[in-house]
């Protein structure tokens, strides 16, 4: 009886095989030992060396592939293809795995092998079984101990995640840097990321982060519970995720979340403390680390942000403040449900596939959001919510379209305190139109380093322009699929108010400086009117929550008939520096009561404030492999000294996510900073910088250098 056929080594050849899955950028393939990175609905060429010749007509070889830990050939994760030396001539088929012999050199063979388009994606292992034709008595088997990641194919038809135009392609799966925006509706700012999704730490880190998020492996394949899985395991809340979030200030034991510029330090960290959370991160935190885990998934991802973005918490489809008699703002209370908020700005993530468990034209992009807001089947996760549903009002669709539609489309009730009321409060306004002011990505086509014309509005894409027909439609619409929104929702009645209040938009304050909250007052009546009046500004995170009141001017006083007033406090520096949290946004409650009429009128603002411009200085070019010098510099606009001072430097290629301590800067002094890196790679690089301090957060900027081989 003659034995088995034995292999002794196989040879993937990663770097080949990398370019027809257009994963030759991934630094998994430029280890000391490289590992696989093949897309599924492509193909897959390695060879197998042998003990002896190999014999077509009387050697049996299986080449086995399997995922997790108990593979089945019904679920899709075990897959079994013999090598047949006549192969029958069947039509190509995307969807199905396939195997055939390419070259026979006796003791060595070349095979290819089709992944199907629609593979669980992962860790997969290959293995080799071998035997004598007639005698399956005799078996030998061989464990290949290469791991082989397959991951998600936007270039693939059969995909899920296909996406047809190759400039999409380009930002959302290749590119590895970009823009996050914050700030205000009236000011936004771009905040310079690195995504890094190439870097060798990031795809086993991503691949850890779905072991742990217990999605079956059967179900992997699927781009609808794979992200759903992604924007639970990002957060740390219920599941051990990757970040873990604060909004409180106090972030000594950890990172701010202002000093990450990018990624890849947050997945190193994270990858090897053996998968425990990363301290700390907020929503553009969280929404560029899911853009890093979908993207070298081969998931097309964005970030995406809503300014003025509401966070319902009873589905009533309206963000309820209420105040009491002296115009303060309840944040607590036992007896009304007060837990609502507008957040000034929040990132979430747009992610592009097919929706086959939706309707036809349900499709395209899907918010998923990684910020633990609200539970979704008893996780802290959220989507993937079709963005044409959310547009159209259509809450009854998967998954947590409600909570999104709400998050852009959301009306703004202000209630005050009424002892003569049934049940205590009394309305004093609603704002149909001031949730989801605007809505910002990063274009595809525009990287500016310097300035902000990468920005593309695409608030068209998830509602109806305000104060028309389609908007108020949409929402009528998604009012009548949320039962307890039915009973909260209430259309405004017109009254013939004839005392016209504005209060007056505060676009931008640089920091360090004073400030006027005004308000505009014209008496249209024909008689005196008694206003009662309360003007207040507070420091809140940039999620809406309050952090302390930083001035209140009440007041009452006659206007006359058919006369214009102005009421107006002013704000200096002292007031409020001390004041000021995170973002160093402050909002504006303006309330006003006509005594002779009882009208009521109620207005809120909020603004940012501007931050010094860092300065960037570096050669246009530099050598691969050779120390490259950055300066960069700005002024301190305080009268008060920067302490706790940091800064962080990272780009792909370039250099590892780095943070440096420095020491104290002075009051309205010009600060200068060096630092040298060896950049890895060549081409076009950018190179991000970004400084924090107790006094001071979020001061960023990036630049691009050429690396010359």
């Amino acid at each position: 009886m003659m034995e088995p056929i034995q292999p002794v080594g196989t040879e993937f050849y990663c770097k080949e095989n990398a370019k027809e899955s257009h994963t030759d950028m991934y630094d998994l393939l430029d280890t000391e030992v490289p590992f696989p990175v093949l897309r599924r609905g492509c193909n897959m060429f390695f060879a197998i060396r042998f003990n002896r010749d190999y014999v077509p007509t009387q050697d049996v070889i299986r080449v086995r592939f399997t995922i997790g830990d108990k593979p089945n050939v019904v679920k899709g994760t075990r897959v079994i293809l013999p090598i047949m030396t006549k192969q029958k001539k069947l039509a190509h088929d995307p969807s199905r795995w396939s195997i055939s012999l390419v070259q026979d050199s006796g003791t060595i063979i070349t095979v290819k092998v089709h992944i199907s388009a629609h593979a669980p994606v992962g860790i997969w292992k290959c293995s080799l079984q071998t035997n004598i034709v007639g005698q399956k008595e005799k078996r030998f088997d061989y464990a290949v101990p290469d791991d082989i990641y397959i991951i998600f194919n936007p270039w693939c038809s059969q995909d899920g995640v296909f996406m047809e135009n190759d400039e999409e392609r380009k930002e959302y799966i290749l590119n590895e840097t970009g823009k996050i925006w914050c700030g205000t509706f009236k000011n936004p700012t771009g905040k310079h990321w690195v995504f890094g999704q190439f870097d060798d730490i990031v795809l086993p880190s991503a691949m850890l982060l779905m072991e742990k998020s217990g999605l079956p492996h059967s179900e992997r394949g699927n781009p609808v519970l794979v992200t759903r899985a992604i924007s639970a395991m990002i957060n740390s809340v219920d599941d051990g995720g990757l970040v873990e979030g604060r909004w409180d200030g106090q972030y000594e034991d950890g990172t701010s979340p202002f000093a990450w510029t990018g990624s890849t330090g947050i997945m190193d960290q994270y990858l090897r403390s053996g998968g425990n959370p990363v301290k700390y991160g907020q929503c553009w935190v969280f929404s560029g680390a899911t853009v890093t885990v979908c993207r070298t998934l081969g998931i097309p991802c964005r970030s995406t942000t809503n300014y003025v973005s509401a966070h319902d918490t009873n589905q009533s489809m309206t963000v309820d403040k209420f105040f009491d008699i002296f115009g303060n703002k309840i944040e607590e209370s036992d007896e009304i449900d007060c837990k609502d908020s507008c957040w000034n700005f929040h990132v979430w993530n747009d992610v592009w596939m097919s929706r086959p468990d939706l309707p036809q034209g349900y499709g395209g992009w899907q918010v998923i959001d990684a910020t633990p807001q609200e539970t979704s089947d008893k996780v802290y996760r959220c989507g993937p919510a079709s963005v044409a549903a959310v547009k159209k009002g259509e809450v009854g669709y998967l998954y947590d379209t409600p909570f999104v539609f709400s998050e852009v489309n959301a009306d703004i009730v202000h209630f005050k305190e009424d002892e003569e009321s049934d049940w205590g409060f009394s309305r004093l306004s609603i704002n149909k139109y001031h949730v989801g002011r605007k809505i910002l990505t990063k274009r595809i086509d525009v990287n500016d380093e310097k300035g902000d014309t990468d920005m593309w509005d695409i608030t068209s894409l998830f509602k109806n322009p305000e104060n028309t027909p389609a908007e108020r439609l949409a929402v009528y619409n998604a009012v009548r699929g949320i039962p307890k929104a039915q009973q909260f929702y209430e259309i405004p009645s017109e009254e013939n108010n004839d005392v016209v209040f504005d209060l007056v938009d505060i676009d931008t304050v640089n920091i360090g400086k004073s400030f006027d909250i005004v308000v505009k007052i014209e008496n249209k009546s024909h008689e005196d009117r008694t206003i009662s009046a309360v003007l207040t500004a507070a420091s809140v995170l940039y999620t809406g929550a309050a952090a302390g009141d930083i001035k209140k001017s009440q007041g009452m006083f006659k206007v006359a008939a058919g006369k214009e007033d102005t009421m107006r406090i002013r704000v200096s520096p002292e007031e409020y520096l001390d004041k000021l949290v995170d973002h160093g946004s402050i909002k504006i409650y303006a309330l006003a009561t006509v005594q002779e009429t009882k009208q009521t009128w109620s207005e809120e603002d909020d603004f940012t404030m501007l931050l010094p411009v860092l300065n960037i200085s570096m050669p246009e070019s530099c050598v691969v492999h050779q120390p490259c010098e950055i300066d960069f510099s700005f002024t301190n606009p305080l009268n008060i000294q920067l302490t706790n001072c940091i800064y962080t430097i990272e780009g792909p290629g370039l250099q590892k996510p780095k943070t440096v301590k420095h020491e104290n800067i002075e009051p309205r002094t010009e600060v200068r900073f060096n630092h040298t890196f060896t950049p890895q790679k060549i081409g076009a690089r950018k190179l991000v910088v970004s400084f924090t301090s107790k006094q001071i957060q979020n001061i960023s900027a990036s630049s691009i250098v050429r690396i010359d081989g």
